[in-house]
C-alpha cells in the first residue's frame, strides 16, 4: 500500500512537471505584445530611398527590426528572417526609406522595452492593381519586363508575399497598422480609393485581423510646392480615402523636400515623411510624439536653410 502510494505521488509529480514544461514551451511561442509590427507597401517612394546623411548613421537602437522581403546574399540574410535596420544594410546598400525613418521616430516615442518591426513589399512604377489579390496576374502579365523581374523576387505575387511575411511576423509580435505610399501610376484614377479598400479588406481577412484595430495611413505624393507632377492626386483622389475606408488616415507631404524629377523625394523629404507617418500612428495608438532635441550644428543648418 505504501509502495503504491509512493508510486502515485511520483506519477503526480512527473505529470505536474511535464505540464509545467509544456506551458513554458507555449509561453515561448506566444507573440510579444510589445513588439509592434507594420506592413508597408506601394511603389517607388516606398520601395526606394536615398543615401543617409551623417545624422542617419548614428541610429544604434537594437529594437528596430526589418523582416527580409527577399533573400539578401550580400548581407547573408534569408527571406523571412528578422534583421536589425542599422545603416548601411538592405537590398540597396546605403539607402534609407520611409519605413526606416518611420520606425526610428516611432520607436523613440514608445516606452522602454518596446520593439518595432517593419515589412516592406513595394514595387517601383507599379499601379495599385499589382496588390489586388484576385486580379494582379492580369495586370502583371502586361507589365514591363523590368517590373516583372522585380516581382520575381516576390514570387511573382507581391500581395501574397506581404501576407506570407505578415503571418511569419505574427508569430513574434503584433501587427499594428499598414503604411501605404502609392499613386504616381494612378494619378487620375477615381476608383483608386475603392481599390485600396479592397486590398485592405483582403489583408485584414488573410491575416485574421480586426479592422477596427488596424489603421491604414497613406502618404501624399510630392507636393505642388516642390514641383510634384502628380500633386493633383493628393486633393482629387487621395483626400477621399477616409470617406471610403474607415480607419484610414492621410499623411501630409507639405514641406517634404523633393527631387528634381517631379516624383521623388531627397533624403530630407523621406526623413520628414517618415516622421509624419510616425506622428500619425503614435496619435492613433495613444502615444505622444516628442520633438527631438536639436543640436547646435543642426540648428545652424536649419537657420541657414530658412535664410536661403
Amino acid at each position: 500500500m505504501i509502495m503504491k502510494t509512493k508510486m502515485s505521488l511520483i506519477l503526480a509529480i512527473v505529470v505536474l512537471f511535464s505540464s509545467a514544461g509544456v506551458f513554458a514551451q507555449d509561453e515561448e511561442k506566444r507573440p510579444d505584445p510589445k513588439f509592434y509590427i507594420f506592413l508597408c507597401f506601394g511603389q517607388s517612394n516606398m520601395a526606394g530611398g536615398e543615401q543617409p546623411g551623417p545624422q542617419d548613421m548614428t541610429h544604434k537602437d537594437e529594437c528596430l527590426w526589418k523582416l527580409a522581403e527577399t533573400d539578401k546574399p550580400r548581407q547573408n540574410i534569408k527571406m523571412g528572417q528578422w534583421y536589425l535596420t542599422l545603416p548601411p544594410v538592405d537590398r540597396n546598400i546605403n539607402q534609407l526609406r520611409i519605413p526606416d525613418f518611420f520606425g526610428w521616430a516611432f520607436l523613440e516615442n514608445l516606452p522602454e522595452g518596446y520593439r518595432v518591426g517593419v515589412i516592406n513589399v513595394s514595387v517601383p512604377g507599379c499601379k495599385i492593381e499589382l496588390f489586388e489579390k484576385d486580379t494582379y496576374a492580369e495586370y502583371l502579365a502586361g507589365a514591363e519586363s523590368w517590373m516583372k523581374d522585380i516581382c520575381k523576387q516576390y514570387g511573382d505575387n507581391p500581395y501574397q508575399r506581404l501576407v506570407d511575411l505578415g503571418k511569419i511576423a505574427q508569430k513574434d509580435g503584433v501587427i499594428k497598422g499598414f503604411l501605404l505610399h502609392q499613386g504616381e501610376s494612378n494619378p487620375n484614377d477615381q476608383q483608386w480609393c475603392s481599390k485600396v479598400k479592397g486590398i485592405y479588406n483582403n489583408l485584414i481577412k488573410d491575416l485574421d485581423l480586426k479592422a477596427e484595430d488596424i489603421p491604414l495611413i497613406a502618404g501624399e505624393l510630392k507636393s505642388a510646392e516642390e514641383g510634384g507632377v502628380c500633386a493633383g492626386f493628393n486633393t482629387d483622389v487621395l483626400a477621399n480615402l477616409p470617406n471610403v475606408l474607415d480607419n484610414a488616415y492621410i499623411i501630409s507631404s507639405k514641406g517634404c523636400k523633393g527631387a528634381r524629377d517631379g516624383f521623388h523625394f531627397v533624403v530630407e523629404g523621406y526623413r520628414q515623411l517618415g516622421v509624419n507617418y510616425a506622428k500619425q500612428m503614435l496619435e492613433i495608438l495613444g502615444y505622444e510624439y516628442n520633438e527631438p532635441e536639436t543640436t547646435g550644428s543642426e540648428a545652424d543648418e536649419a537657420v541657414s536653410a530658412t535664410a536661403n
